[in-house]
């Protein structure tokens, strides 16, 4: 197995983990925010809406962690700049 298919097998597979990994924790608080909200508005009808606003707020934090892992799972995948160091040492 040369450099550059190591370098490949590695990437692939980290970006993997990274993608893998990285969804189950937003995933899990995701879950857990919900079900804290949906208890709330159960035991408080009057407040849905700030409820519900700070929900989506809390959300779109918590999923921003998985945005970040999907973008380094990409670039690992498509711009890694060690495929390009390691094509020019190859001379591809």
């Amino acid at each position: 197995m040369d450099n550059l298919t190591l370098v490949a097998v590695a990437s692939i597979v980290t970006a993997g983990l990274c993608i893998g990994i990285g969804a189950i924790g937003p995933a899990l608080g995701e879950g857990r925010a919900l079900a804290q909200a949906l208890s709330s508005i159960a035991q408080q009808p009057d407040e849905t809406n700030t409820i519900t606003r700070t929900l989506f707020v809390g959300l779109a934090m918590v999923e921003s962690t998985a945005i970040y892992c999907f973008v380094v799972s990409m670039i690992l995948i498509f711009a890694n700049p060690f495929w390009e160091y390691f094509l020019s040492r190859a001379g591809g």
